[in-house]
């Protein structure tokens, strides 16, 4: 392992792709700290860990553990990727909606490059929208409990707040657009990793002070919790990796055919279906859902009927982890149901000769895929409705007792993300190691991007 990122400073190509990577990285988490003008940072931060009893537990800590932290201190990055991450949903539902958009996603590098500009459209539209609202939201002090944090409120502020919040979410996006041209991975997910690793630090200092290993005095955290904390962090990362790489290789003969003087054809592979194919946007949707009353309540506390609402879906409750893992299973398989489409997997097949033994091609095949597909996607929505209810468990009073933010790294969306990130990474620059010759960064195993 060690010897592997030695010998990515071996390759100088690679070497100039890593660090131009973290570079951005650099520029992104300077970018956290850049405060918006005309808002009181300070005064916003109290009322976000008011209305927050648990950091994620609304819908704003969600969009908080996106930006980095930046949306609670009112930064030029507040929004972080959020829009760029929905108007990429919008468009993957609108695909299958519009003949149009489901043309252009079938044109190859032309098509893709289209799609990707109306995203960019869609981010700016989106986060002018949701500034504006933003906006309106912070000049009202009923909002903040009386509390005025923005001292001079206006259409001036509300242009500048449009104008800084939406720059920002656009300059991000483009950071993540070098990262994919000239750096190493995936720019928008190593973001948003970036931001969600920033919490690690306050995560592990909690943890730290909860122990107090030199002050017994003061320790809420005995050592048998601790170490049942460490075995289930190691169980709980095995387990999404397991999940994440997890694939139902389905068997594909192609036939034989001749060519003038030559046979084409005729070998053996498989169709790999993902078992987690919808990834963790099931639990973004679920979160987004169920947490939307209690959003809300936070900004009308002299709504009644929200308030009741909000306390009915109260996290940690039994009807709150009820409802949430039934939205993340149904999201799972509507998600699953637009990313696969098994009739145009089976036509594909048949098109280029393409079978699977002792099933018929046409509808038989595509009825096959889709038999086995849901099949997975079931068990992959029940894993994923177990992580995401996880953190809620550790950090129920009646169980260990700990911070939701040190928690969140046991489970939830956040260790979804990291993990998957990680290891798309490590396949990244383990096939550029390969290829050059090097041993990557695993000698007796796999890593998948090798076979």
């Amino acid at each position: 392992m060690i010897q592997a990122f030695v010998n990515i400073f071996k390759v100088p190509e690679l070497t100039r792709k890593v660090l131009f990577t973290l570079a951005i990285i650099v520029v992104y988490r300077v970018g956290a700290y850049v405060p918006t003008p005309g808002i009181d940072g300070h005064a916003l931060n109290r009322f976000f860990q008011s209305i927050a009893q648990t950091p994620g537990g609304t819908l704003f800590g969600i969009m908080g553990m996106f930006s980095g932290g930046a949306l609670q201190k009112a930064t030029i990055f507040a929004l972080g990727i959020m829009p760029y991450i929905s108007a990429s949903i919008i468009l993957q539902l609108l695909t299958v909606v519009f003949p149009y958009l489901e043309k252009l996603a079938k044109e190859g590098e032309e098509g893709r490059k289209k799609i990707i500009q109306y995203t960019r459209y869609g981010t700016v539209v989106l986060s002018i929208i949701q500034t504006f609202f933003i906006a309106l939201w912070l000049e009202n002090p009923n909002a903040f409990q009386g509390t005025v944090v923005v001292p001079n409120p206006g259409w001036g502020f509300r242009l500048m707040t449009i104008l800084t919040l939406t720059t920002g979410t656009a300059f991000i996006m483009w950071l993540g657009e070098q990262i994919d041209q000239y750096g190493i991975g995936n720019g928008m997910s190593i973001i948003i990793t970036a931001g969600i690793i920033e919490s690690v630090p306050t995560a592990l200092w909690q943890t730290w002070v909860l122990a107090s290993p030199f002050d017994p005095s003061r320790q809420q955290l005995s050592y048998w919790k601790l170490a049942l904390l460490v075995a289930f962090f190691i169980f709980t990362v095995v387990g999404v990796v397991l999940i994440i790489q997890g694939q139902r290789k389905i068997p594909v003969q192609y036939a034989k055919q001749i060519r003038g003087n030559r046979m084409y054809g005729g070998q053996s592979t498989y169709l790999p279906l993902k078992v987690n194919q919808a990834g963790v946007i099931p639990i973004i949707f679920a979160q987004s859902v169920i947490l939307f009353p209690a959003t809300i309540a936070g900004f009308f506390p002299k709504a009644g009927v929200l308030q009741g609402a909000a306390q009915f879906l109260s996290p940690g409750s039994l009807v709150y982890s009820t409802i949430y893992a039934l939205f993340i299973i149904f999201f799972t398989f509507f998600y699953t149901a637009i990313t696969f489409n098994p009739i145009e997997v089976s036509d594909n097949l048949q098109k280029f000769g393409g079978f699977v033994p002792g099933i018929r091609p046409g509808k038989n095949t595509a009825e096959y895929l889709d038999y086995v597909m849901t099949r997975i996607a079931a068990s992959g929505a029940v894993f994923l409705a177990i992580i995401a209810l996880f953190p809620n468990v550790i950090s129920s009073p009646k169980f260990l007792n700990i911070p939701f933010l040190v928690a969140s790294f046991f489970g939830g969306t956040g260790l979804l993300i990291i993990v998957g990130v990680v290891l798309d990474t490590m396949k990244t620059i383990e096939s550029q190691l390969v290829m050059r010759h090097y041993e990557g960064f695993i000698r007796k195993g796999r890593i998948k991007a090798r076979r």
